[in-house]
């Protein structure tokens, strides 16, 4: 099947991400953005060479993260000022590559085998300690299934771990004899079909697990949790103490600066959004060290993109030695991103208000950024959650079932929430950043998934008659998607339909870049930055690990022998 162009109406994908992105400029001093924003701003140009609409979803996917990236180049470019004097830099963001950006990890290959190739797991370590993603009926404990009630819908989730919501809604933690997708949606879904809704929410809660009706957008609008955040901005920027002067960023020892050479990262995170939030550090030049804990569970795949540019480590923080390692790291940080359970990091003693009283104590601010999947308002901010989470609570999953002439809702394919809320994220640390640099003092960055849909809303679903051409593009197999297939199902049947429609998209030469990479013993490749600043190089300086493969140290020798391919 060749390739389409955009549906004959005024819709201009160009036009609309100039649109959300002078949206967004002008919450400015909201977003914690540089008080220079309104100059850097003009120098920001959006360009395409197809300006067509990609992703089979109502909402603007490409557009909103190309705003965003947009934004992002502003900061780093504000900083590239304070780095080396005003110049007079353009910043220009390609909606393919952005494009690009939102489903790299189905982009992403290491030894030249992708995320669906069967043999994968070959080459990669085993972090998935407890068969939360390599059983598919464990697998299928992350799902959305029809409930009691009739027409409603509930997102049930395993999380890493499956047992205990498996055990929750009656059924056995291991069904070794269950491996087709059919027979396990038999089983699960009449199982989740025996409760409603409230009865889930009871359940949930109980055990602590993430699981969310789906609601209607209209729907969460009108929940208490939903009048908490529908009219805040984006994403936040809070100063947690004024005491510490002014640190200068580190000196460039280049004529093509590296924005954040010498700022050093430390990432608290797994899985998608918060790793993509210091991949893009990365990519600006920060030295960028990944702390996971021994034996904690984790997605295998993910650590092949999500690990670029950086090095990963194990510490212990139940431990003495564990905790000693631990405080000699952040006394030289700057930045620090946390990803996991809302208050996880505050019970250890490290959350972003003990580690801006260590910024006093040392005489310099630190930039603390949390990510989340609710927010930090309101009566659901303390629930734990992920992508799907959010997209079910939001109504995101119910406007794509809309979209695709049903009446359930569907998630959306790839992990994009993930990755436009790893690039707040970014912008949060990077403005954090900025503002130590010129006033002192040490900052919270706070982005969550909920807040990157809300977002989406805010921008709006592409109008009737572009919708219309998009499900006039649909396979057979895509439009025979329903509310129990998988994430991995959906995206896979969206990547294969994307793929013959729009094949100049997956030009790897033009969209992706390879490493040989030391901890994987393979070539990886992986999508490129996004944001172009004239006069700055960016990028990385060495290729992907898994976790736990390097010292827990801010010395990152050993790299030897990593090297970019073509």
């Amino acid at each position: 099947m060749g390739s389409i162009d955009s549906p004959a109406s005024s819709y201009s994908p160009l036009q609309e991400t100039q649109r959300i992105f002078d949206l967004l400029c002008s919450q400015a001093e909201d977003l914690g953005l540089p008080a220079n924003l309104s100059e850097i701003q003009k120098k920001v140009s959006f360009e395409s060479e197809f300006n067509r609409v990609y992703f089979p979803i109502p909402l603007k996917e490409t557009e909103t993260a190309s705003a965003l990236k947009g934004v992002e180049g502003c900061v780093a470019a504000a900083l590239a000022e304070l780095k080396t004097g005003k110049k007079d830099r353009s910043i220009t963001v390609n909606l393919e590559k952005a494009t690009s950006f939102l489903f790299q990890a189905y982009l992403a290959t290491v030894g030249g085998l992708g995320k669906l190739d069967k043999d994968v797991r070959s080459k990669l370590k085993d972090t998935d300690l407890l068969q939360a993603q390599s059983n598919p009926y464990r697998r299928m404990s992350a799902n959305l299934y029809e409930t009691k009630d009739p027409g409603a819908y509930y997102h049930i989730h395993g999380s890493l771990e499956a047992s205990t919501t498996l055990k929750m809604i009656g059924l056995e933690p291991f069904r070794p004899d269950l491996q087709e997708h059919d027979e396990i949606v038999g089983t699960i879904e009449p199982a989740v079909k025996r409760f409603t809704v409230q009865e889930l929410e009871t359940l949930n809660a109980q055990n602590r697990q993430a699981g969310v009706p789906a609601l209607k957008h209209e729907e969460f609008k009108k929940t208490p949790h939903g009048q908490a955040n529908i009219n805040r901005p984006p994403w936040q920027l809070k100063q947690l103490e004024s005491t510490t002067p002014p640190a200068p960023l580190p000196a460039s020892t280049s004529s093509t600066p590296r924005i954040l050479e010498g700022i050093k990262v430390l990432e608290l995170c797994r899985i998608i959004a918060g790793p993509t939030v210091t991949r893009i550090l990365g990519e600006y030049g920060a030295t960028v060290l990944k702390v996971t804990a021994p034996n904690l569970s984790d997605v295998p795949f993910f650590q092949v993109d999500g690990n670029m540019g950086k090095h990963a480590t194990e510490i212990d923080l139940k431990s003495p030695e564990g905790k000693k390692k631990f405080e000699e790291l952040l006394q030289d940080v700057d930045i620090i991103v946390d990803g996991y359970r809302p208050g996880a990091f505050d019970k250890l003693g490290y959350g972003a208000q003990a580690l801006a009283k260590m910024g006093e104590k040392r005489g310099k601010g630190i930039v603390y950024v949390n990510e989340n999947c609710f927010g930090y308002e309101g009566e659901w901010a303390g629930r734990p959650g992920w992508q799907q989470i959010a997209d079910c609570v939001s109504g995101v999953a119910w406007a794509q079932g809309q979209f695709m002439n049903l009446s359930e809702p569907l998630v959306p394919p790839f992990p994009i929430s993930d990755y436009g809320t790893g690039c707040m994220g970014a912008i949060t640390a990077l403005s954090g950043l900025y503002q130590r640099a010129v006033k002192g003092g040490s900052y919270h960055g706070l982005a969550s998934l909920l807040q990157y849909d809300l977002l989406l809303f805010t921008a709006g679903l592409y109008p009737p008659e572009v919708q219309a051409h998009l499900r006039s593009t649909f396979t057979p197999g895509f439009a025979a998607l329903r509310h129990s297939h998988s994430v991995d199902q959906i995206s896979k049947t969206a990547l294969a339909m994307m793929q013959g429609l729009y094949p100049e998209l997956f030009d790897r030469e033009k969209y992706c870049e390879s490493w040989w990479s030391k901890g994987y013993g393979e070539v990886t490749s992986v999508v490129k930055p996004v944001v172009e600043i004239e006069g700055c190089e960016i990028g990385w300086v060495r290729g992907s690990r898994p976790n736990g493969s390097d010292a827990p140290s801010w010395d990152f020798g050993g790299d030897e022998g990593e090297e970019k391919r073509g």
